[in-house]
């Protein structure tokens, strides 16, 4: 992952602004020379005794503020001179972690060297793999995964890494986790596959790499609701049209009765409308309240999309 000068720029002004957090002058200098990669200083101040994983109020380690900051030759005196490559900050995070969220992969390599904790987990539950999976870091999932990363591991939301790589958009993380042996129809605490979250984001490229290696095109949420559903339901267009070309049930219905031509008609739209009828959509199924997709368009108040759903019944 690349970052602009700009915001490399902030990220170290951050890191300076929270390293001189309440404890002795030394060693607020000691995490700030880790932050812009001072080797001398802080070779120096270890020789004074400084130590080497002093941290400041938020847990934060002068090895965790060199890896943010890409610093390679910094990284590698501290796991010299006995850093704890597992020391973590309060909110869980760990060296690990910070090197997969700012996508530096010859640190993370470095790290693992050193016996980094592969498992180590944020607050949110999300390991080194999750994260590197969510930005899209597929040299970085690849390695995590020649380590033994497991591919089952899930966040608080029970989302594994394909699944993260799946929301954010990115098919050859997608292909990777999967070639390394992750489940492609894991469910998440809501039922949801990581085909259906793809769908709900709107990630065609996404699908395309997740039908590709066998993903169940028709599997549905803890709530009925299928990917058609719900590429439907958030207007992604070029989504349905690529699920209903790859066999996606058009006339799938929810818990609750719903369809995708329901969802079409609820979010107002002609194209997705005319695309499901012309594709079989069946316009006289009702949900468990009694309505059909004309019913729910007549309340929302769409002549068009009514016109069209009056046209294909008759009315």
């Amino acid at each position: 992952m690349k970052f602009n000068k700009f915001v490399a720029l902030l990220l170290g002004m951050v890191l300076v602004s929270v390293a001189i957090a309440g404890d002795s002058e030394k060693e607020k200098e000691f995490r700030v020379a880790a932050g812009i990669g001072d080797v001398e200083t802080l070779e120096r101040l270890l020789d004074e005794g400084v130590p080497v994983d002093s941290a400041n109020k938020f847990g934060v380690t002068a090895l965790m503020m060199a890896i943010q900051n890409d610093n390679l030759e910094a990284t590698a005196l501290l796991l010299a001179r006995g850093a704890d490559v597992n020391a973590e900050a309060r909110e869980g995070c760990t060296a690990l972690t910070f090197a997969a969220e700012n996508g530096h992969d010859a640190l993370s390599a470095l790290l693992l060297e050193r016996g980094a904790d592969l498992n180590a987990k944020t607050r949110a539950g999300w390991d080194a793999m999750m994260i590197a999976a969510r930005y899209g870091l597929t040299d970085m999932v690849e390695q995590l995964l020649f380590k033994g990363a497991n591919t089952a591991s899930t966040d608080n939301n029970g989302r594994t890494a394909l699944m993260h790589a799946a929301e954010k958009g990115h098919p050859e993380t997608i292909a990777a986790l999967i070639k390394g042996g992750s489940d492609i129809e894991a469910r998440d605490k809501n039922g949801a596959t990581a085909l259906i979250i793809a769908a709900d984001k709107g990630n065609a490229d996404s699908i395309d790499a997740l039908l590709d290696a066998g993903a169940d095109i028709n599997a549905v949420d803890r709530d009925g609701a299928s990917a058609l559903i719900w590429a439907v339901g958030q207007d992604h267009l070029p989504v349905a049209e690529r699920l209903i070309y790859r066999g996606a049930k058009v006339n799938l219905q929810d818990a609750d009765g719903i369809t995708a031509l329901m969802e079409a008609a609820s979010v107002r739209s002609e194209d997705l409308v005319y695309l499901l009828l012309r594709n079989g959509a069946d316009p006289t199924l009702v949900d468990k309240s009694g309505r059909d997709a004309h019913a729910i368009a007549l309340k929302r108040r769409n002549k068009r999309v009514v016109s069209l759903l009056e046209e294909s019944t008759g009315h």
